[in-house]
């Protein structure tokens, strides 16, 4: 039987094959030597007329979007070398389905990554700082939606790509009932984050930036996701709050509209001490205090007792940093002034032991 078989016939099949081969080669190289310089060209087109605009945002989007579209320029120009040539078309189809949303995926999310950037840039020139906030918490949590959905139906269309995964699709549509109350149920924490992300960035409770008090803890919102919240402290921890938290429960927000708030400093004091003196001194400090702001400044006593007196000395500044300053140094100073003008008004401790006690004299 082996001899029957003709050797130059195996020759000549080898050498078409290599021929083909090779034609194929060459047509897919002129296919990509052509979308590159017809790449080449518009971008250069394109660049030219980012560069005369008068807005950034342009050259943000052309600058990401370069990569994929070159992609796509190959990829396109391969698609229609394809049609001229049965056997390339046969290794590049199966393999072009596969990178078309691939390729259009990529081009949507750098998009709107180039977008996102470009509005940032934008909105760091604000002199608002909570107009700045404002907009990049909606900027944040609307363009972390948009990769979300980007990211999900690009791969989604990926796999319907391959047979056994349309397959498997086309019977879950066909119980489309069944498969939507379970996806439903699966995806329901998913669903309330995305969902408790949207109400956060379009009602806007808390912003970047902003100083909360949730938990007892106090810190500045360092990252909002739809997934939950960074709160990163004065003393360098990070708090990871769930996104629906800030819904659900309640929480403070210290700079909700600016950052001017007022605080308090306590004094107990013993009720021997005289108030007077000590407000005229409390005031005097306080205007001459290059933080303080002008708003607010009262002493009052807010509590009497039997051995002690509360004195509550309330102050205001521009910022949360400037008020917290300015109380520390108000502490500090009236505490120095009542050790050296009113020493009796600080509260002592003391026990009397009278001459005559048997233990009076021991070691």
């Amino acid at each position: 039987m082996f001899d029957q078989i003709n050797p130059a016939s195996w020759r000549i099949d080898l050498n078409v094959l290599a021929y083909d081969i090779t034609v194929s080669a060459l047509i897919v190289a002129v296919a990509v030597v052509i979308a590159y310089l017809i790449y080449r060209a518009a971008f250069h087109l394109v660049s030219r007329v980012t560069r005369v605009s008068e807005t950034n945002v342009d050259d943000e989007i052309v600058g990401r979007i370069r990569a994929p579209i070159k992609w796509s320029f190959i990829a396109i120009a391969v698609t229609l070398a394809a049609q001229y040539d049965a056997s390339l078309g046969l290794l590049w189809e199966p393999l072009a389905q596969f990178l078309r949303p691939a390729l259009l995926g990529w081009i949507a999310y750098n998009a709107v990554k180039g977008f996102t950037a470009a509005i940032e840039a934008r909105i760091e020139i604000s002199d608002d700082p909570v107009a700045m906030r404002s907009r990049r918490t909606r900027l944040a949590v609307l363009s972390r939606v948009l990769t979300f959905g980007i990211i999900v139906i690009t791969v989604g269309l990926m796999l319907f790509t391959i047979p056994s995964v349309r397959a498997i699709g086309t019977t879950m549509l066909a119980s489309a009932g069944l498969a939507a109350l379970a996806i439903g149920a699966a995806a329901q924490p998913a669903l309330k984050s995305l969902i408790a992300g949207l109400q956060i960035a379009l009602t806007e409770p808390l912003r970047l930036g902003d100083l909360v008090k949730v938990d007892g803890e106090v810190g500045r919102v360092e990252e909002i996701r739809m997934s939950f919240i960074t709160v990163r402290t004065w003393d360098e921890r990070v708090i990871i709050v769930p996104t629906s938290r800030f819904l659900d429960a309640s929480f403070e927000n210290w700079s909700r509209e600016n950052e001017k708030l007022s605080g308090p400093v306590m004094l107990h004091l013993d009720p021997i001490a005289d108030v007077a003196p000590i407000r005229a001194e409390f005031e005097r400090f306080v205007r001459a205090h290059e933080l303080y702001d002008g708003r607010n400044m009262a002493l009052l006593m807010t509590e009497a007792y039997p051995e002690s007196v509360e004195l509550r000395l309330s102050v205001s500044a521009s910022t949360i940093g400037e008020l917290w300053q300015l109380r520390c140094d108000l502490r500090e100073h009236m505490l120095k002034w009542l050790r050296e003008n009113q020493p009796d008004a600080l509260i002592r401790h003391r026990l009397e032991v009278p001459n005559g006690h048997p233990k009076a004299g021991e070691p």
